[in-house]
């Protein structure tokens, strides 16, 4: 019994003593559960995000210019007054999750309707067709705000009037919804493979760093440059295999989900840019991995931690449109994000090659940033070597 109290001891102190993991095996599940807790309501007294609505005033009543105004100051809103044309493509780009058109007329309608003197007008409602659980809460803010000036304007039209208020009056307008997208119907598996598809591709970029430090440590490395090779010319190529790889990953795993669950690819050319962009940085990520590390095992937890930082503020975890204002501008200096938009973008959201060019382009400045820094770290310990 004192031999195993001895080795438990041995085994505890061992764990004690590696700072760097014990902090990891903290922090990660304590960051993680802060972070999901403070998505879904935290004490109940935190600020979430700010809805982007659109809103399309084509009536020019009293009660219409009060809504609009009404909608502005909401603090759950960020609106925006905008064309028809306009509002619809800010939808359709995932940049709105609702545009709400007030066509010509409601106001007087809307009024008349609870007067008992006109039929109900109908507000369409567009909306973004990923962001339906918003949708709901949308509806809520416009009914309520509509609601409180159809009600006054029907107080002032009985006084002016001088007429009794009716009573047991109904809903003086109703919502039409629609979905909007320039590609297929929303696909929930689509989002679902781009944001596990980045997740575990990132985390082969880590595998592949650390294979080169496992390589410095057992020799292959200072046999490899015993050959008729460089230094760079072994990095190059572990550039160009690491990007193939990711880009062969990619692809395979959208394969499976056009062939298993029928995701449509409505850019194959977008696709291709935000594969391609998306691999570059993976592989450029590994290798700035292996340029920080020092130990394949000390390397392994902080580059874990790193790459679960980089998916979760992605919003590969959960949509990025659900996360706190702060997190939703912070998430955009993240290039997972830019790759699961870009991939979102290219499949069911049907937008056009400049979408996917403008996600592509993001990423291989991560790529050009990560490969520069990777390439002067390699410089320095070429130098001190």
């Amino acid at each position: 019994m004192t031999a195993i109290l001895a080795l438990v001891r041995k085994d505890l102190l061992l764990y004690l003593n590696d700072r760097r993991a014990l902090a990891i095996h903290l922090l990660v599940p304590v960051i993680v559960a802060a972070f999901f807790g403070s998505l879904f309501g935290g004490t109940g007294n935190g600020k979430t995000g700010r809805i982007d609505v659109a809103v399309v005033r084509q009536d020019d009543s009293g009660l219409a210019a009060n809504l609009v105004a009404s909608l502005q100051a909401d603090p759950n809103l960020r609106v925006q007054v905008l064309p028809l044309a306009a509002a619809r493509d800010r939808v359709v780009a995932g940049k709105a999750t609702v545009a709400v058109v007030i066509p010509p007329g409601f106001g007087g309608a809307a009024v008349g309707a609870l007067t008992g003197t006109a039929a109900a007008p109908t507000l369409p409602l567009l909306f973004d067709p990923s962001q339906g659980a918003v949708l709901a809460m949308v509806k809520g803010l416009v009914t309520h705000h509509a609601m409180q000036h159809a009600n006054a304007g029907m107080i002032a039209r009985a006084s002016g009037l001088g007429a009794a208020l009716p009573a047991g009056a109904g809903m003086p307008f109703f919502m039409r919804d629609e979905a909007v997208s320039a590609g297929p119907a929303y696909d929930a598996y689509a989002h679902s493979f781009a944001g596990m598809g980045v997740q575990f591709i990132l985390f082969m970029g880590v595998d592949w760093g650390i294979g080169l430090l496992t390589a410095r440590r057992s020799g292959i490395w200072s046999r490899l440059l015993a050959a008729p090779v460089t230094q760079w010319q072994i990095l190059l190529s572990r550039l160009l295999s690491g990007t193939i790889i990711a880009a062969a990953l990619l692809v395979a795993i959208f394969l499976c989900a056009v062939v298993l669950f029928g995701v449509t690819i409505t850019n194959p050319a977008g696709f291709v840019l935000v594969t391609l962009g998306f691999a570059l940085m993976t592989a450029t990520f590994g290798l700035l991995v292996a340029a920080l590390g020092r130990t394949p095992e000390a390397t392994r937890g902080i580059a874990t931690f790193a790459t679960l930082m980089i998916v979760m503020l992605g919003g590969a975890w959960v949509p990025s449109f659900i996360f706190p204002e702060w997190l939703q501008q912070a998430s955009l200096v993240v290039p997972a994000r830019w790759a699961i938009d870009g991939l979102d973008a290219v499949t069911w959201r049907g937008l056009g090659i400049d979408a996917a060019l403008h996600c592509a382009g993001v990423q291989l400045a991560f790529a050009a940033l990560f490969g520069a820094l990777a390439a002067w770290r390699f410089s320095v310990q070429a130098r001190e070597a």
